[in-house]
């Protein structure tokens, strides 16, 4: 095979990949420049960096703008990148509108503060441009619905960057699950150990010159600068993110939702301990999720399984035949007492990933959508974002699935949406 691949060609193998055909990146070779897709990251801090460090090494992949409302952020990932590509050319911005306008930009991807994740992506839609956007997917759930519409309405290309989703243990896992090995799995716990520290109760500073404070608020309430609410601890306030639990939620849920499609979400009720400083998100979560025929725990403390407190996060399946509890890297089987990591007889049926971001690049050239796609990763968010208004509120909540509504709770409902601050409100 040629190294140099031509459009026509990684488009036929691009769709062999989406046929369950594992695609690697070495096959490609060095790609010729007209083949490249031109990529611009927006948001540039530490999850920008790794955007940035795991598209460069993608040789198809042409990196050509980077923007940050931080002068700081930019500067550092603009050397980082000169360093890993000697002789590269690359623009850098502070609003990230302007790479839209561009119109030899292919794709971009979305590494900023949860509130801005729906905004930049739908724009983008608008602009002619597909998005890796990073999780979790959208601040609110009318937010996701948003992204959707606009996605297909501009035959778009979207990656949630939940890059676990891409691991070989959870495809094994969701092979187990589907072969039916445990049974019908019932009930399923979730958890997450909190590892994060109070931030106490610090000040209003001036704004650092570097950085473009209003911007990064952008739809989210106007606020005074206090330097804990900015950059990577943003997501312990209830007007950016939802704590450690948002933060997770997409990725050991995750497997569940490619494992047993969780359908006809009715309960939700969380209990949670709030911070005793300025943070506001939840310190400690637990929600208890019905489904039909279903039922899923989310805990900060591990549940009381055997190994389970050694894990920092996990997921237990409980089937009416045995059991499977997993993290990101590990699987442990219970079928009448026998413990075991695998099971021989399931055969390998689910096509394993090239790489999250070469799935995501695939799926651009060959116009498929990719395996962490919008509509998956939108069903999968809504109940992180109906725990958090059920911990909002402080009571039990009565979920419509097909209406995505609240049954006769007017406050409930009016939390599954935000409007933007008028100026920012850019949609």
């Amino acid at each position: 095979m040629s190294v140099h691949t031509n459009r026509r060609d990684f488009v036929k193998m691009a769709g062999l990949g989406a046929l369950g055909f594992t695609i690697l990146p070495s096959l490609y070779g060095k790609a010729a420049a007209s083949d490249r897709l031109r990529i611009a990251h927006i948001g540039v801090g530490g999850m920008g960096n790794n955007h940035m460090k795991w598209f460069a090494d993608l040789p198809e992949v042409e990196i050509v703008a980077l923007c940050d409302v931080d002068e700081l952020h930019l500067g550092e990932t603009k050397t980082k990148l000169e360093a890993m590509k000697p002789g590269i050319k690359v623009d850098t911005y502070g609003d990230f509108r302007r790479i839209l306008d561009r119109k030899d930009i292919d794709a971009i991807t979305v590494a900023t503060p949860d509130h801005w994740h729906a905004q930049i992506a739908t724009l983008a839609f608008q602009a002619g441009k597909d998005v890796y956007g990073e999780k979790p997917l959208s601040y609110c759930q009318r937010e996701g619905k948003m992204m959707l519409k606009h996605m297909e309405k501009n035959n778009r290309i979207f990656q949630m960057g939940n890059q676990i989703h891409a691991g070989d243990n959870f495809h094994r896992v969701v092979e187990i699950i589907k072969s039916g090995a445990i049974g019908n799995v019932h009930t399923v716990r979730l958890w997450k150990q909190s590892t994060t520290k109070e931030l106490g109760s610090p000040t209003v500073q001036p704004v650092p010159k570097t950085l473009n404070w209003d911007m990064w608020l952008g739809p989210a309430p106007f606020t005074e600068y206090i330097p804990e609410k900015c950059h990577f601890t943003y997501r312990y306030f209830l007007d950016y993110s939802g704590g450690e639990f948002a933060d997770f939620w997409c990725h050991i849920a995750d497997v569940v939702y490619s494992a047993i499609q969780p359908k006809g979400l009715k309960k939700i009720n969380a209990r949670g301990q709030a911070y005793t400083g300025i943070a506001d998100a939840p310190k400690t979560l637990d929600v208890d999720y019905e489904f039909d025929g279903l039922k899923i725990f989310w805990t900060t403390l591990p549940p009381n399984i055997p190994g389970a407190a050694e894990q920092g996060i996990g997921a237990f399946f409980d089937g009416d035949k045995g059991t499977l509890m997993c993290d990101y890297n590990t699987r442990k089987i219970n079928i009448n007492g026998e413990t075991m990591t695998d099971i021989a007889t399931v055969p390998i049926t689910n096509p394993r990933s090239p790489g999250h971001q070469q799935n995501f690049v695939d799926a651009v050239k060959a116009r498929t959508q990719p395996e962490s796609n919008l509509a998956y990763a939108r069903d999968l968010t809504i109940p992180m974002h109906l725990g958090l208004i059920s911990y909002r509120l402080k009571r039990e909540l009565t979920w419509n699935a097909d209406k995505e509504k609240f049954v006769g709770d007017k406050e409930a409902n009016k939390l599954l949406s935000r409007k933007p601050r008028k100026e920012w409100d850019l949609v």
